[in-house]
């Protein structure tokens, strides 16, 4: 992250398809189990699944459990025991990062839609649950391959019109936008940015998950994970639960004997409290972008900004002039950063380095950033 390497991320998604769709049709396989666990591979394996529409299954490899150590104490000079005991508890295994960012997004979203077994998107890695949900796929398969029960049974127009509220509820990613477009349109849907912003119009924003708020997916997975959240959703008439899963039963059957949520737990909260009574996501239109733009607003970030603009040629070249001090905290900026997209990049890479420089430096609440990079926009408290 942060790096040149950043210019490939995009393209692997497509790679990733591509090379699957390759095998899969060269070895006339009859099904396709996928266990992708990041950003790019789960998109890419659910294209695939939609362009050969062949019985088809993504295994979510889960999220990392949160770190353990030395937490909310205030660090002084430590030894090298102490310096070590934070190395191995900050990320205590393997798995996706464990925020709202965007492998739990879409792995929740993908459930949403039906293409995982229930609780696959909310089981960390490692987890015992989640080697049992491997164990039991070969017969999911099966029940797919007797049935005939193929990608495009699941993933239709209402699917992708639940995977986008569940989205909004849980104030994901933007990169979902981007993904779920491509998802979409391997199935023969035409999904738009007006889409987007129309289900975020009629969706509170109820999930108090990082980055923009306090939990991790560990914890929703304490409260009964993805499927209590459906269910929830359900009961609230947000979401349509009629559609076929890849388990041969529809969304509602699915959860129904899913635990409901406790009554004492604050991740998601009532529709009465909503974080935000509408969306996060936002598509914003102007002279700067008119065919529209995708914004996280969660609203902490007030209503208006104003400041003088600033504009540069790549990301380089800002993070030249800020270490050169032309940015200054008692200025009002707006930064933007051109040229990064998928053709200028090349490969419109996540504008990560510019943002963290940004929080780092102190400027937060002094710059807004706007890109025709991608933006993952991790928000903070400050």
């Amino acid at each position: 992250m942060g790096t040149k390497g950043m210019r490939y991320r995009l393209q692997s998604r497509e790679l990733i398809a591509d090379g699957i769709e390759t095998v899969m049709n060269a070895q006339w396989y009859d099904a396709n189990v996928s266990p992708p666990g990041c950003d790019k591979n789960m998109p890419g394996v659910l294209m695939v699944m939609g362009r050969t529409n062949r019985p088809s299954i993504m295994v979510y490899d889960g999220s990392i459990k949160p770190g353990c150590s030395a937490k909310g104490q205030n660090l002084d000079l430590i030894n090298e025991a102490e310096r070590l005991d934070i190395i191995r508890n900050a990320c205590p295994g393997k798995g996706a990062c464990g925020g709202m960012y965007t492998a739990n997004t879409l792995a929740t979203a993908i459930e949403t839609m039906g293409m995982t077994v229930p609780g696959s998107s909310s089981c960390p890695a490692g987890d015992p649950k989640k080697l049992v949900e491997c164990e039991n796929i070969g017969e999911v398969v099966k029940t797919m391959l007797r049935e005939d029960i193929k990608p495009r049974d699941a993933m239709t127009r209402q699917a992708f019109e639940n995977a986008m509220i569940v989205v909004n509820v849980l104030g994901g990613s933007t990169n979902a936008v981007l993904h779920l477009i491509a998802i979409a349109d391997s199935v023969g849907i035409k999904l738009t940015i007006d889409d987007f912003q129309a289900v975020s119009d009629k969706t509170p924003f109820l999930a108090d998950l990082r980055p923009s708020e306090k939990y991790v997916m560990n914890d929703l997975y304490k409260i009964g994970g993805t499927p209590a959240l459906l269910k929830y959703l359900l009961k609230e008439g947000l979401i349509d639960g009629s559609g076929i899963t890849i388990t041969g039963k529809t969304m509602k059957e699915n959860v129904a004997s899913w635990p409901d949520f406790p009554a004492d737990q604050d991740i998601i909260r009532p529709l009465s409290k909503p974080i935000k009574p509408s969306g996060h996501l936002q598509v914003l239109r102007g002279s700067l972008a008119p065919g529209g733009s995708v914004g996280k607003i969660t609203g902490k970030e007030g209503l208006r900004f104003e400041g003088t603009a600033k504009c540069y040629d790549s990301e380089d070249a800002f993070i030249e002039s800020l270490e050169r001090g032309e940015i200054k905290r008692s200025e009002k900026t707006v930064v933007i950063i051109r040229y990064e997209g998928p053709k200028g990049g090349p490969g419109m890479p996540e504008m990560l380095k510019p943002s963290a420089a940004i929080m780092g430096a102190g400027l937060g609440q002094d710059v807004a950033l706007l890109t025709d990079g991608r933006f993952l926009v991790v928000v903070t408290d400050s």
